[in-house]
C-alpha cells in the first residue's frame, strides 16, 4: 500500500518497535525497513513469528536486529531499548506497541493480579521504555516517540475489556504529559488508536459474535487490517511531514469512534 511512497527523513535512522512480531508491530517493523529505517524488532513469546519477520526484511535488503525482553517489568523495557540502542549505535524512535488485553475480565471481578498484568503490560511498559528512550534519541538530536492506543481508550471497551480500555486511557494522557515534557528536547511524542483491527490480537480475545457487534458500530462497514494503520505511524515518524504536531491521537478505527 505505501511502498511508493518516499520519508526520506526515515532512511538510516533507528527505530525500536516494541510488540513487532505480529499484527500492526510487525506491519510497522517491515514499513520501517521498507523506508530505509534500521528497525530493532522487539518480541517476547513470539520467537518463531519475529525471526519470520526479520528475514522477510533481510531478504528485501533491509536491516534488522531480534530485541527478546519481557516489557511488561520495568528492567525487560529498558533491557529493550538498552539492546536497541547496542545494535545500531543511536536511537532516533520508539514505537510502544507492546499490548494486549491478556484477559477479559468485568470489572467487578477483577483481581490485583488481574490489574496488574494488564496494567504492567499497556502502561509501565510505555512509561518505562519511554523514559529509557529520552538520552538516546536527545544524543541524536531529537526524534519520536510514538505509543500505540485504543479506540477502546475513548468508549470505555466492554465484554470484560474495561481495564484494558482504561490502561490505553492512561496511554492517552501519558502521550500528552511527556508530548509537554519532551518536546524541549527535539522528541516529539504523539499517539496512534487503532479501531477493531483483524489481527492476533482479536483472534485471542474476540468472539465472532463480538467483532461482529463491533462491525455493526463501523461506518466504513468492514473491520480493519493491520497496513492501513501504518500510514499514520510513518506521518507521526517523520519531523518533514508533522514537525508541528504534538501530542495529538489519530484515530484508525473506519469511522466507529469521531471524536
Amino acid at each position: 500500500m505505501l511502498t511508493g511512497l518516499r520519508i526520506p527523513d526515515l532512511a538510516g535512522k533507528a527505530v525500536l518497535v516494541t510488540g513487532a512480531s505480529t499484527g500492526i508491530g510487525a506491519a510497522l517493523a517491515r514499513a520501517y525497513a521498507a523506508k530505509g529505517a534500521k528497525v530493532g524488532l522487539h518480541y517476547n513469546a513470539s520467537a518463531e513469528a519475529a525471526e519470520a519477520v526479520a528475514n522477510e526484511i533481510r531478504a528485501a535488503g533491509g536491516e534488522v536486529a531480534l530485541i527478546r525482553a519481557d516489557v511488561s517489568n520495568g528492567a525487560g523495557a529498558r533491557e529493550a531499548v538498552a539492546q536497541a540502542l547496542a545494535a545500531f549505535g543511536r536511537l532516533d524512535g520508539l514505537v510502544n506497541n507492546a499490548g494486549g488485553m491478556v484477559r477479559r475480565v468485568p470489572y467487578a471481578e477483577v483481581t490485583e493480579a488481574d490489574y496488574d498484568d494488564i496494567m504492567d503490560l499497556n502502561a509501565r511498559s510505555v512509561v518505562v521504555a519511554s523514559q529509557a528512550a529520552i538520552a538516546p534519541i536527545k544524543a541524536a538530536g531529537g526524534g519520536f516517540i510514538i505509543n500505540t492506543t485504543s479506540v477502546a481508550a475513548r468508549n470505555g471497551a466492554s465484554g470484560g475489556a474495561g481495564l484494558y480500555g482504561s490502561s490505553k486511557a492512561f496511554v492517552h494522557n501519558v502521550t500528552r504529559g511527556m508530548a509537554k515534557e519532551l518536546i524541549p528536547f527535539g522528541i516529539r511524542v504523539n499517539a496512534v488508536a487503532p479501531g477493531v483491527i483483524t489481527t492476533p490480537f482479536h483472534e485471542r480475545y474476540s468472539t465472532e459474535a463480538q467483532l461482529q457487534a463491533a462491525l455493526a458500530t463501523i461506518p466504513a462497514g468492514r473491520l480493519g487490517v493491520a497496513a492501513e494503520c501504518v500510514g499514520a505511524y510513518l506521518f507521526l515518524s517523520s519531523a518533514a511531514l508533522s514537525g508541528y504536531i504534538i501530542g495529538q491521537v489519530i484515530e484508525v478505527n473506519g469511522g466507529q469512534l469521531m471524536p
